[in-house]
């Protein structure tokens, strides 16, 4: 596949892990951060045992990746490479072990802590800051995992935007992570394997993340597999004057147009609900059969 082809392809089954996932199946991505600072209930998973608790809880709740972060998205005190890798990849293993078919994602932009984390049992790499390393594909390639192009407009990792702006924010996002995805293609990648994501909040105000999700559809034509992680963002609580602990109503809602739009993983704090959502937009769009249908037939 060439640059030029990387910018639109057939949409096709999503390959991770040993499963392929059909165009018209959403997924859920449930997140376990082993950070002290995390912005959401921070610390929640800092103690390994915990972290291991929310595990179990996830994959019963039905989440279908699980997504493992060892440095906030904030600005804060330096995480080196090795002290990221410490906070992520022996729990990997350890999560591999209890869950050998489960898709394990690791949330990084470093390609040393992609390469320890994939030899660990990662799937996946989810690099949220839009390629800041080049070699992460690379890692992806030589393990066979999947990666995640994204779009943080150029920022270096762990900084906030300051009076950001874009011509046009979706053709930035198409024009940065379709760039991206053709980067990885060529390292490598099997183009079954790579997402791309416009991520919400991350090098963008509030009217670039609403504007992004009611466009969302523009990414989904590309017939590359959308992410969208949006769960309790910043976005969500300026739009609805919500605090961190009350954006879930706000969460769901952009879910629910992110999947009618074709969005296919979703990022998430709240499993059950995500699913929940998601599995109520299936239904309208008929991709879904309704648990029990008896009303009005008995």
């Amino acid at each position: 596949m060439s640059e030029e082809s990387a910018a639109s392809r057939e949409p096709g089954p999503l390959r991770l892990r040993d499963s392929e996932f059909p165009p018209e199946r959403t997924l859920v991505m449930a997140i376990v951060n082993r950070t002290p600072d995390s912005f959401y209930r921070p610390g929640l998973t800092w103690d390994e045992k915990a972290a291991l608790e929310r595990v179990h809880e996830v994959v019963a709740e039905g989440a279908d990746i699980l997504d493992v972060g060892g440095v906030p998205a904030k600005p804060g005190g330096e995480v080196t490479a090795a002290e990221e890798i410490r906070r992520v990849v022996a729990f990997i293993e350890v999560v591999r072990a209890a869950y050998p078919g489960l898709v394990i994602s690791v949330d990084t932009w470093r390609h040393e802590v992609g390469q320890a984390a994939c030899a660990a049992g990662a799937d996946l790499l989810n690099d949220t800051w839009g390629g800041w390393d080049p070699r992460l594909a690379e890692v992806a390639a030589e393990f066979g995992a999947g990666i995640v192009c994204s779009h943080a407009g150029g920022l270096p990792p762990r900084t906030r935007p300051f009076r950001v702006s874009y011509p046009d924010v979706m053709a930035d996002v198409l024009d940065r992570t379709l760039a991206l995805a053709g980067r990885a293609v060529r390292a490598g990648v099997d183009p079954a394997r790579i997402v791309i994501d416009a991520a919400h909040d991350f090098g963008k105000n509030t009217w670039h993340s609403l504007e992004l999700t009611r466009r969302l559809g523009e990414m989904t034509a590309t017939g590359w597999p959308v992410l969208l992680s949006a769960s309790r963002k910043d976005f969500v609580g300026e739009t609805l004057g919500a605090g961190i602990e009350d954006r879930l109503a706000g969460t769901l809602a952009v879910t629910s147009v992110g999947a009618w739009l074709g969005a296919r993983i979703f990022r998430a704090h709240d499993v059950t609900q995500t699913r929940q959502a998601l599995d109520m937009v299936a239904a309208i769009k008929g991709d879904l059969a309704p648990a029990r249908t008896v009303r009005g037939l008995a």
